[in-house]
């Protein structure tokens, strides 16, 4: 069943050329209250017809329109009195399906540029000359019949084209991304003044169509979810615990490298507040074993990842031997993950950028169907989610967290001294700074990750350094503390805190976490470094 079934009589189709910016498109329609979903883009007109939306969207993509294999668009996809609305790429194979020419140009266009508007429907509201968010080296020369200009650049003769009558417009900048200045002016000048649809979608609209979405799919099988603790996986647990309650099993392997009181907080969530089959998997000693002495970061990585599958799957056969055969595997994938791997389940006309880091080492003669509830959505809206699911906000607004856990995070080999004082001096790094970023919320009144904190932690080097502590000199650990501004970690700046917030911390770990008797702060922007130490 489509999320769209139910989740409103109104929606908006994104037809999915490739873009990097293709679910962006259909978040931003969300974010107005409209609810959207992502197509492929070789949908036929007759699919179109039978799925009934209120309007469609031709996303961008990387290809050429005069390409050979340039994906294409079902012509009668315009003849359906649908109000269509295209950027960049979506914009050129309009203009080329309806008989209008796209051109290679001598120069491009990337980055900002001024549009000139000349009028048009998408303007309404906007000023005459505006920053836009350009990425191409095509562009239209000749409108088809019936088209109009509604706005250009001086490199761009056609920035923006529309046909009033058949409520056909297109651009070839990018109202979705923020550098376009008015963008989302613009998306609501279409839904709203063009299409007349009405702002009617919510979270809780999401909530009803995913756990009705999720209870069809499984049936009367059974789930088996492994769960972290981090916003992902538990929020995947929340869904799965609402539509069939313990039909679902989630099992918790405890490595002991987690943050000081995950474990206690993740067991307490999901034994008394969630109806699920919990399976607490203490592996602290097999783990400690296998790290002993190892101090290369991607063996550490390894032993930690081929372990963690080891004990998953003891459990999923142990399920088979008890008369529990399992059909299903829940993962928290999220759209990230899903588009920086070119993985896409759109088409997959998308270029990769990484390797998709959810890839299972299935052992022989086990495989499962997958269930990746949450693989269109950004980590804001699984958040706004897992609120409306009602897990509680120290699991919903968890930091960001590696799999190998604080393995990566001390430097050198792992031992229990280590792990002790690195926990210690975490936990206080993350009450200082969640207290911080709490006061700016109250200021403010928006949790913006650009301005506040958007990840925080504290890394044990593998040195010692002199200090003095009453009238005797030490020779302990130092502390680094990492804190970072960021909105898709992506690209990160160090977090510029007020000197007391530093001073308090500082004073706070060297007083309180036996070991350790002095912080450094990290003040290196990604890139050239990475926000993980390792």
């Amino acid at each position: 069943m489509s999320a769209s079934s139910q989740a409103s009589a109104q929606k908006v189709l994104v037809f999915d050329f490739g873009a990097q910016y293709g679910q962006l498109i259909a978040r931003r329609v969300r974010d107005l209250h409209v609810y959207s979903e992502i197509v492929p883009c070789d949908i036929t007109a007759e699919e179109v017809r039978e799925m009934s939306p209120s309007a469609i969207i031709l996303s961008g993509g990387p290809a050429s329109v005069n390409a050979e294999d340039a994906p294409l668009v079902d012509p009668a996809i315009y003849e359906l009195g649908v109000p269509v609305l295209g950027f960049c790429y979506g914009h050129q194979i309009t203009a080329v399906t309806l008989g209008g020419t796209v051109f290679h140009p001598e120069v491009g266009e990337y980055g900002p540029a001024t549009l000139h508007v000349e009028g048009g429907a998408l303007f309404e509201g906007t000023p005459t000359d505006q920053t836009v968010w350009m990425s191409h080296f095509d562009a239209v020369r000749d409108v088809p019949e019936g088209f109009t200009v509604a706005a250009s650049t001086d490199v761009c003769p056609v920035a923006a084209m529309e046909n009033a009558e058949k409520r056909i417009y297109t651009t070839q900048f990018h109202p979705e991304v923020k550098h376009t200045e008015f963008g989302q002016q613009i998306l609501s000048n279409f839904l709203f003044n063009v299409c007349k649809l009405e702002k009617n979608w919510s979270m809780d609209n999401l909530v009803e169509t995913m756990t009705a979405e999720f209870r069809e799919k499984v049936g009367e099988d059974r789930v088996i979810l492994a769960l972290s603790g981090g916003v992902d996986s538990s929020v995947v647990a929340a869904l799965g615990a609402r539509a069939i309650g313990k039909q679902m099993t989630c099992v918790f392997v405890n490595h002991g490298l987690l943050r000081k009181g995950e474990p206690e907080q993740v067991e307490e969530v999901f034994t008394k507040q969630f109806d699920v089959d919990f399976i607490h998997v203490h592996a602290e000693d097999r783990y400690a074993e296998l790290l002993a002495g190892v101090t290369e970061p991607e063996q550490k990585r390894r032993i930690i990842g081929t372990q963690f599958w080891k004990e998953f799957f003891a459990v999923a056969q142990q399920l088979e031997t008890d008369g529990k055969p399992v059909k299903y595997l829940a993962q928290g994938t999220i759209y990230p993950d899903i588009i920086e791997s070119g993985a896409r389940k759109t088409g997959g006309k998308a270029s990769t950028i990484k390797s998709h880091h959810n890839l299972i080492p299935f052992p022989d003669g086990v495989s499962f169907d997958l269930i990746e509830p949450l693989d269109h959505f950004f980590k804001d809206e699984v958040r706004e989610l897992g609120l409306a699911l009602g897990l509680p906000a120290h699991i919903v607004y968890r930091q960001p967290f590696p799999g190998p856990g604080l393995a990566i995070r001390i430097i050198g080999a792992v031992d229990k001294e280590k792990l002790e004082i690195l926990k210690n001096a975490d936990a206080i790094v993350r009450e200082e700074l969640d207290a911080y970023n709490e006061r700016l919320f109250e200021e403010t009144g928006e949790r913006n990750s650009e301005h506040s904190c958007w990840q925080y932690f504290a890394v044990l080097p593998d040195i010692k350094s002199v200090g003095v502590m009453g009238d005797e000199r030490t020779y302990l650990r130092p502390i680094i503390l990492r804190a970072v501004e960021s909105s898709d970690a992506m690209t990160a700046d160090w977090a510029k805190l007020p000197y007391e917030v530093l001073g308090k911390i500082s004073s706070r770990i060297v007083a309180e976490v036996p070991g350790a008797n002095r912080v450094c702060y990290d003040i290196t922007p990604k890139p050239p470094s990475t926000i993980e130490w390792e």
